[in-house]
């Protein structure tokens, strides 16, 4: 993916600069601090107007209960007016009397509450209570009904509330910021300690981008990462097992090459130094005989060469699969066997069968078994070919030859590269036809076996999924 860019003005150019992106550590670290930064304020906030709600109750459920009793007081005497004995004895809260004419009644020494038309409303007997708080002087009033045309009206402060209010703030912040240093700290601690791991992982990556070396990485534990570094060695496993069939190919493909290319340029030198002033000449049988040999190792360095071609796309991806009917790719692969010789009967029996697949490569397949089959096929005989299904979801191609048959000891090696039993070191061949076989039936989900026919000879064998026709 492209990093984005960031483009500076630099008079009459840009420059672009890559914008950097914050780490996966500090990142994990910034998720960490920032989700407790939200649940500590969520539960600060929570505590914060709890308490707040509760505390206010509890001033107004005092003030009310505390006029109440007031009220149920014995009345005293002071001149000509009559007042609740309580006004005399309460003197931590401030408490009238005041009648509707707004007239206040106050003990000796007292201060008189706030009093405003919600108080003079319930001496009047509009309301028969009222609850409120003054913004002036930042108390809560309560007034409440007492007698024809008088009312009790009582306040109280809110400083200490506001106090206790303040400092549980105060706690909340520091207990959040706390929780948010401590979140942030353990938070980078696990970063470090889960993404160690990680940082393995990237240095096995760029170790192996600059030496090539595919050593696999340790693993410890069972976690996540864990399985990540797995399938990271399982991959390097693969790596190095396609690189190590590319070595090996190549190496079999230069040994084999050597020997027609030697020939050839041995044949070629005669010919060219017979041509030479003053060289001996050649008879026109041993001149036909080199040229023979020259067209001979011509065709073999064209089917090697083919044969490596097809080998070489064993890594490369199909994605263009199509319905195959598996009948019309073995009479395809006939009649080319067919017109390559002349004196080999095919016996035939064709089920139907249809796959998903690559046609050309199967019928390479198929082709490469019958040109097996007739290359140890006594002149005469007859090869037969047959394909049925298993009654398991799959089908198999069998092809056997009248010829000798496979040795015991060659039968698991058959369809390695370039592998030659004694007896086809002295027929024609690179050693591949095999190998393509059992390439084509793995790429198609199948795979590809050698034994013997009831006839004598080779019975080769290759097993595709699919469906009947």
């Amino acid at each position: 993916m492209t990093e984005p860019v960031a483009v500076v003005d630099v008079g009459e150019g840009t420059e672009r600069k890559p914008r950097r992106r914050m780490s996966l550590r500090a990142r994990v670290t910034l998720l960490a601090a920032a989700c407790v930064a939200v649940v500590m304020a969520l539960v600060s906030i929570g505590a914060y107007v709890t308490v707040y709600n509760n505390l206010y109750q509890q001033v107004d459920d005092n003030l009310q209960v505390r006029a109440i009793a007031a009220a149920q007081t014995p009345q005293v005497r002071q001149g000509l007016q009559e007042f609740p004995g309580a006004i005399l004895s309460s003197t931590d809260i401030q408490i009238c009397l005041l009648d509707s004419s707004g007239a206040v009644t106050l003990p000796k020494a007292g201060m008189q509450p706030p009093i405003s038309q919600a108080e003079l409303a319930v001496s009047q007997g509009s309301v028969s209570s009222s609850i409120r708080t003054d913004s002036k002087t930042d108390m809560r009033v309560v007034a409440l009904h007492y007698g024809p045309g008088q009312a009790l009206v009582l306040a109280q402060s809110l400083t200490p509330t506001k106090q206790t209010l303040n400092q549980l703030a105060i706690v909340l912040a520091l207990i959040g910021g706390g929780g948010i240093i401590v979140a942030a700290l353990a938070g980078t601690a696990v970063a470090r300690t889960g993404l160690r791991p990680v940082e393995r992982l990237t240095a096995a990556t760029e170790y192996v981008t600059r030496t090539g070396d595919l050593r696999p990485i340790p693993v410890s534990g069972d976690d996540e990462l864990a399985r990540l570094t797995t399938s990271f060695n399982t991959m390097l496993g693969t790596v190095a097992e396609s690189q190590e069939r590319q070595r090996q190919l190549v190496a079999d493909a230069g040994h084999e090459l050597r020997t027609p290319l030697t020939s050839l340029r041995t044949n070629l030198e005669l010919l060219l130094s017979a041509n030479r002033a003053g060289a001996p000449s050649l008879s026109e049988k041993d001149r036909v005989e080199i040229e023979a040999d020259i067209t001979a190792q011509l065709d073999e360095l064209t089917q090697l060469i083919g044969d490596l071609v097809e080998l070489a796309r064993e890594d490369e991806p199909r994605t263009e699969y199509e319905r195959v009917e598996m009948v019309e790719v073995v009479e395809r692969a006939l009649d080319r066997a067919r017109r390559r010789t002349s004196d080999i009967e095919f016996d035939v029996a064709l089920q139907p069968w249809v796959l998903t697949g690559d046609h050309s490569a199967l019928e390479r397949a198929v082709l490469n078994l019958l040109d097996n089959a007739v290359k140890f096929s006594p002149p005469g005989s007859t090869v037969r070919v047959r394909m049925r299904p298993l009654g398991d979801g799959s089908a198999v191609v069998e092809v056997a030859d009248s010829g000798p048959g496979i040795a015991e000891a060659d039968l698991p090696r058959v369809f390695d590269r370039f592998y030659r039993s004694s007896e086809a070191r002295t027929l024609p061949g690179s050693g591949l036809g095999l190998s393509i076989v059992k390439q084509a039936a793995q790429r198609h989900g199948g795979d590809a076996y050698a034994g013997r026919a009831p006839e004598g000879g080779a019975l080769l064998t290759i097993r595709l999924p699919g469906a009947p026709a």
